[in-house]
């Protein structure tokens, strides 16, 4: 973490020449004055650093030099790319901030006025991040040790405000956007719960508490999403034409574990999706469709659906 700030306080003083205060680094990395002190001794043994009426400075390089440039099109692409990000409090976090400096720097020689901007909304993001202190640094902190949890392969400790799941302790396999229609993505985890083979989702938001134990894990190769291809050997006796309906993208991980071609996936109108591939015609199948509950439907075929309707309607006259 000691390292990530250092960087960020260069970041800072690349994109302010004219020089900070102390309390205003301190400020913006959300971390006390007097450590600030220790970060600039560490980073002046890298880099130039100069203190000028009490503004902490870079001296100037004359060999610094962009390593890459961007196209016209793809400097107005990434433009409005953040600001479509920074318009979002959801996405406003320190890491997104310091992204964006690094590349609006390394625009700066070709694309100044792009630059400019970009340096902005890395500003606006950070005033964002500062008005919603307790609520955002909370939610990055959960986020970084998911994140830690999951480059570094150790299981995750958490508590979450969801009934049934006060704490548990996950592997997590996947951190991205879960897509829920045309309204809000939240930025969810899926994950293993240790001792089981059950996988789960879970809004970060929802997360409380989270610790990275000492407890090692590895994603199985038969778990990652859509590892089979149309061109892998089956070893299943058949294959179906699958037409499903799901309520959100991310219940195709449900179907992971089984020998399936490449989905092909068509948004409604409704902000549904239909997915269309060859799946292995197996009990597996019909029992990871029952798992997804109310999140799948089969559409098509006919004789299919008509085959779990009466292992379903078996299964329930166990019941009564």
């Amino acid at each position: 973490m000691k390292g990530e700030r250092i960087a960020q306080l260069e970041l800072l003083l690349r994109s302010h020449p004219e020089g900070l205060r102390r309390a205003e680094i301190a400020r913006r990395l959300g971390v006390h004055r007097s450590t600030i002190s220790r970060y600039v001794d560490d980073l002046s043994h890298h880099i130039g650093i100069y203190e000028d009426n009490n503004l902490i400075k870079l001296k100037a390089d004359d060999d610094d030099s962009s390593p890459m440039e961007l196209s016209v099109y793809e400097s107005l692409a990434f433009n409005m790319g953040a600001e479509v990000l920074a318009s979002s409090s959801q996405f406003a976090n320190p890491h997104l901030a310091s992204g964006l400096r690094k590349l609006a720097m390394n625009m700066r020689s070709y694309a100044p006025k792009i630059s400019d901007n970009a340096l902005q909304l890395a500003e606006r993001i950070d005033k964002t991040i500062q008005n919603n202190r307790n609520v955002a640094g909370h939610y990055n902190a959960i986020l970084e040790v998911l994140i830690d949890c999951w480059v570094s392969g150790r299981i995750a400790r958490i508590a979450t405000s969801i009934p049934d799941k006060e704490e548990i302790e996950i592997a997590p396999y996947f951190i991205g956007y879960k897509d829920e229609g045309e309204g809000r993505k939240p930025i969810t985890v899926t994950g293993r719960l240790r001792h089981t083979k059950d996988i789960i989702t879970l809004d970060i938001a929802s997360i409380t508490e989270a610790r990275m134990l000492d407890e090692t894990y590895t994603i199985p190769d038969n778990l990652k999403p859509f590892s089979h291809t149309e061109n892998d050997k089956y070893d299943a006796i058949d294959m179906i034409p699958l037409r499903l309906l799901l309520k959100e993208k991310s219940a195709l991980n449900s179907f992971s574990t089984i020998v399936h071609d490449k989905p092909i996936l068509e948004k409604t109108e409704k902000g549904e999706w239909i997915c269309s591939m060859k799946a292995e015609n197996s009990i597996e199948l019909m029992l990871r469709i029952i798992q997804s509950g109310t999140a799948v439907r089969v559409l098509e075929p006919e004789n299919f659906k008509a085959k779990l309707i009466s292992l379903l309607e078996n299964i329930l006259r166990m019941y009564h």
